[in-house]
């Protein structure tokens, strides 16, 4: 049995600060950093306790990128307060904390999505599928709407989109759609649905990080020149609560509607659009947005995207 005072002597002050304020990934990262342990040998230590977490988990954990959340992910949390020589519920209150206080510490999940780009696995999921980062895919964007549901549970039900593409080379015949799903998602609980001028093909997922990819099959091979239109939907209901939906634009394209509906018994207080230059950079361009009365709606409209991201983010109280 641990006891709060017994490494009191060995607790840098950076540490125990955090662990007095958290939140609860700053104090996790300080307490790794001040055991000199990288994380492959804090997995190792976790799987002696009998708890298996990737390290991708726990770099995202220490980055504030997501949240511990699950049974098994809290039995490592108890068991990582042991691996690094911290108080008792140290690590669990600040994680509980965290959890009453969705407003200030709603989930990073534009950090999240960096983070997935960052480590590598979308595009170890792309090799997969034997595609390239789809930085030209043949497919020029003329226009995109997506059309996203949030439930009751504040959760982020699901996600339509309705392309209409221009082939600026001949033989193209499919398009990668790509979800990235709130903190808390299990994508291999998230259904594809080809609703239009295509259908299903392979599908990766991976779990740790929440991301899905899919593979969209035309009905034909487009020639040079050839518009194509298409509709496709995600089903996710998998997660936490959601504060934000963004779409990001590798190259500049056409016209880009983003719908986002409420279920009645769950609205938001506010609503704002905003856009960034990247994942890293700070908001600009930040407008807020008014419900619609009938269907509990906001949308944005861009008439022209440029690289980048454009989103709405809400705030619930």
């Amino acid at each position: 049995m641990r006891h709060g005072t017994q490494h009191a002597d060995v607790v840098p002050v950076e540490l125990e600060a955090a662990l007095r304020g958290g939140p609860f990934h700053v104090a996790l990262r300080a307490a790794i950093a001040a055991r000199g342990l990288p994380l492959q040998r804090v997995q190792h230590h976790l799987s002696r306790h009998g708890v298996r977490v990737g390290v991708t988990s726990l770099s995202y954990w220490q980055q504030g990128a997501r949240r511990p959340q699950r049974p098994e992910s809290l039995r490592a949390v108890r068991a990582l307060e042991e691996i690094l020589q911290l108080p008792d519920e140290s690590l669990i209150r600040l994680l509980a904390a965290s959890d009453e206080q969705p407003g200030p510490d709603r989930p990073a999940s534009r950090s999240y999505r960096a983070l997935v780009e960052a480590s590598g696995v979308l595009e170890q999921l792309l090799a997969e599928l034997e595609v390239e980062a789809p930085l030209d895919d043949g497919l020029l964007t003329i226009g995109h709407h997506d059309r996203v549901r949030i439930g009751s549970r504040r959760e982020l039900l699901a996600r339509e989109s309705h392309h209409i593409v221009r082939a600026h080379r001949d033989g193209v015949d499919r398009y990668i759609a790509v979800h990235h799903g709130d903190p808390g998602c299990a994508p291999e609980r998230v259904a594809v649905h080809a609703l239009e001028n295509c259908r299903t093909g392979r599908v990766r997922r991976h779990h740790d990080t929440g991301l899905l990819v899919a593979e969209l099959l035309f009905d034909t091979r487009l020639h040079s020149g050839d518009t194509f239109l298409f509709r496709y939907a995600f089903e996710d209901g998998t997660a936490g609560t959601s504060g934000e939906h963004v779409r990001g634009f590798r190259v500049p394209g056409g016209q880009y509607a983003l719908q986002v509906r409420f279920d009645e018994t769950a609205l938001p207080v506010r609503c704002h659009r905003f856009t960034q230059q990247s994942a890293a950079a700070p908001r600009s361009g930040c407008q807020e947005l008014r419900l619609s009365g009938l269907h509990h709606s906001v949308h944005l409209v861009e008439p022209r995207v440029r690289a980048g991201i454009v989103g709405i983010c809400w705030d619930w109280d």
